[in-house]
């Protein structure tokens, strides 16, 4: 019989030796960091063209602004240190951050156009970069932005435009709100106030009226002619009338002067526009629940704004990515089409979120629908366009 040859057996050793060697000539993947030298050029390249193209707008509002508004400048009253410091130094990041979506579109589609026109972006997809990995530093940078652009509206646009329209107003003639009129809200549980007009100038109240009620029963009724609101947040009221119901029964109290607390203060209904940009996040926000509480139906420009403010976060996002994917492509007439596209369509953003707030003032949409369609409608047409971007 033939022997079955026997299978030589191979030391331990040196068998983990072998595998070590057979791991060690595998070849090891490149590291490739999150963001490399081509993501970190175009960071560097959508900024410097966003904060050149800002300041060189704000420089020219500047100039239209001091034309204007030279001859109170001039005036021996206004100190030169509050026109740079007061007003000015907080017209810039006022102005900056409005005029932002705008030169966001803008920047993208320009820088970007030169890429295009440059064969760069070419050689990027040539090299194995997929669109969607080229958007990654447009995102970063828009990240950027929209981080600033929450900072603004948040926290320092608010204190600024404290300071720059209590200039205005005391040098710039004054456009605050005097005067309203039928005001009605509730100033506490089951109590309702009611104004038919007030002055604010004088602080007077006139044909005031607090209705107190028990469920649907009312239970008491205080009118007065003329009412003025002190620096204590009393009411001094002038030929007032009191009537108290018990069910059958009424008893009346009239007097010439009765001071009283009536828990609101004007600030609460005389409502100015300006009052809107001097409030941050959280001021907003307090302000709107407090009057919802009370019954006040004055709430609209306060959440339109609001909502604006957070609109505008992902406006950075959703221009950025209509503008890199409008401007990717090489084109044979150059960078000018493409710079008619931004700006039409930033003017049909701006038009739009206008549009949309004049509908909600007047009741026709809610506050949060008129500040966020604009995004919704621009991201529809975000996603039309990848289907014609450069894959």
């Amino acid at each position: 019989m033939d022997r079955v040859p026997q299978q030589e057996e191979i030391p331990q050793e040196e068998g983990i030796v072998k595998q070590q060697e057979s791991q060690q000539a595998e070849p090891r993947k490149p590291y490739r960091p999150w963001l490399g030298r081509v993501d970190r050029y175009i960071i560097r390249t959508f900024l410097t063209t966003f904060v050149f193209s800002i300041a060189l707008i704000l420089a020219i509002a500047v100039v239209f602004d001091v034309n204007a508004k030279i001859s109170d400048f001039l005036k021996p009253e206004v100190p030169l240190s509050k026109i740079f410091f007061h007003y000015y130094l907080n017209f810039i990041p006022y102005y900056a951050n409005m005029f932002s979506p705008l030169f966001v579109f803008i920047s993208v589609i320009f820088f970007t156009s030169n890429l295009a026109a440059n064969t760069e972006i070419v050689a990027m997809l040539a090299s194995g970069m997929s669109f969607r990995r080229l958007l990654r530093p447009y995102m970063v940078a828009a990240a950027i932005i929209a981080l600033v652009t929450y900072l603004l509206n948040a926290f320092i646009i608010p204190s600024g435009n404290k300071v720059r329209l209590a200039f205005e107003d005391q040098y710039l003639r004054s456009k605050v709100a005097r005067y309203t009129s039928n005001i009605q809200i509730a100033i506490d549980k089951d109590v309702y106030l009611y104004i038919r007009e007030y002055e604010s100038q004088e602080r007077i109240a006139y044909s005031l009226a607090v209705d107190e009620f028990k469920g649907r029963s009312l239970i008491s009724r205080m009118t007065a002619d003329e009412a003025r609101h002190d620096t204590l947040d009393r009411w001094h009221l002038k030929d007032f009338h009191i009537r108290r119901f018990s069910g059958l029964q009424a008893t009346d109290t009239v007097g010439y002067d009765l001071d009283t607390n009536l828990r609101i203060r004007p600030s609460d209904f005389l409502v100015n526009e300006k009052d809107v940009e001097k409030m941050r996040n959280d001021q907003l926000e307090r302000y709107i629940a407090r009057q919802k509480e009370r019954g006040a139906s004055n709430t609209k420009l306060f959440q339109i704004e609001l909502h604006k403010r957070y609109a505008a976060i992902f406006s950075a996002f959703i221009l950025t990515f209509i503008g890199c994917v409008l401007s990717a492509k090489k084109m044979k007439n150059g960078l000018g089409i493409n710079l008619v596209i931004g700006f039409s369509l930033c003017l049909g953003y701006i038009v739009s979120t206008t549009v949309t707030a004049q509908f909600s003032n007047v009741g026709m949409m809610a506050p949060w629908l008129a500040a966020w369609i604009p995004n919704i409608v621009f991201v529809f047409f975000a996603l039309l366009l990848w289907r014609k971007a450069p894959q």
